[in-house]
């Protein structure tokens, strides 16, 4: 067997890795995807950190019989070039390894907002003590917008905190972590009970501008959108539009259209936007979550098990 692997994690693991597959034959990954050996007979790949789609996709075009291919990242919509999507490589992602990052800082937010954070440290910068009236997330109705890993443990959590759940997906069978699940055709239906409304779904051609000026204007006049999925999941001109007018509450937003986010985007100097760089999933821990799902994966994948996380292509999650 052949191992491509990053460059960085090389010495980390491969002891680990032959204590699983003895006879592998690692090859490192440089940071451009650079690899200084023959490809010929590659099996696996495991994507680092920060290779552009561009490079990605020319190292697997480059490797005629690769049988597997996993991803760092949990969404998996940067890869689906028409050579991955239409071939019999498996693809699997990091689902599960974000989660508990991503669900804190949506509970961040929230509090931030209820507990109107941004303003007292406005006042503080200015030295000015004024009391303002604040709100307690119990009995707040949040709507989760994708119920998967990382919906789940933000209703985990918003329960904790005495709050109503709502949850959206595409098979809206009943959830422990939900009071109430939706069908994706009652998504105006979620928006109008809900007071937060968390983006958490895969980004496909069904969910490219799920929330638009219709769904905005579905939502309650003082609700706050979170979204820590996908920056095209949201039409941003339209939520632009609706945070000016006064039509939602405000926006807390860790993913863009565009990332960076350009300088002169209107989203920098609205008071009712918190703006996080893509940031939510940060955590210390997420190295080493991400390695022990790849080793439990790479020996499924040796003993010829049903591996963990795979991606239906065709479903783009």
């Amino acid at each position: 067997m052949k191992l491509l692997l990053p460059d960085h994690l090389v010495a980390h693991l491969s002891e680990p890795v032959c204590r699983i597959a003895p006879d592998c034959q690692i090859v490192p990954i440089g940071p451009d995807g650079e690899v200084a050996e023959s490809l010929e007979g590659a099996d696996v790949l495991f994507l680092r950190w920060g290779l552009s789609p561009e490079a990605t996709r020319r190292l697997i075009v480059c490797i005629p019989h690769l049988r597997w291919v996993h991803t760092i990242s949990a969404g998996v919509d940067h890869l689906l070039f028409p050579e991955l999507r239409e071939s019999e490589t498996i693809l699997t992602n990091a689902s599960g390894v974000f989660n508990v990052p991503i669900a804190e800082t949506v509970l961040a937010y929230m509090l931030a907002v209820v507990k109107r954070l941004p303003e007292f440290l406005a006042q503080q910068r200015e030295h000015r003590w004024e009391k303002l009236p604040l709100r307690e997330l119990r009995g707040l109705t949040v709507g989760i917008v994708g119920l998967g890993d990382i919906g789940s443990e933000v209703a985990r959590l918003c329960r904790a905190f005495g709050m109503r759940v709502l949850g959206l997906r595409r098979r809206p069978a009943s959830s422990d972590a939900a009071d109430e699940v939706f069908p994706p055709e009652q998504l105006h239906n979620l928006l109008s009970q809900s007071d937060f409304v968390v983006v958490a779904l895969p980004l496909t051609e069904e969910t490219r501008g799920i929330i638009g000026r219709e769904a905005l204007a579905a939502m309650k006049p003082d609700a706050w959108l979170i979204n820590i999925a996908r920056g095209a999941l949201v039409d941003e001109e339209a939520l632009v539009e609706a945070l000016r007018e006064g039509r939602i509450g405000g926006a807390c937003l860790d993913v863009f259209a565009e990332e960076p986010l350009p300088e002169d985007s209107p989203l920098w100097d609205m008071p009712n936007v918190i703006i996080t760089p893509h940031n939510s999933w940060s955590s210390p821990y997420i190295e080493e979550r991400e390695i022990e799902l790849f080793l439990e994966n790479l020996r499924r994948y040796v003993a010829g098990e049903p591996l963990r996380n795979v991606v239906d292509k065709r479903a783009g999650y």
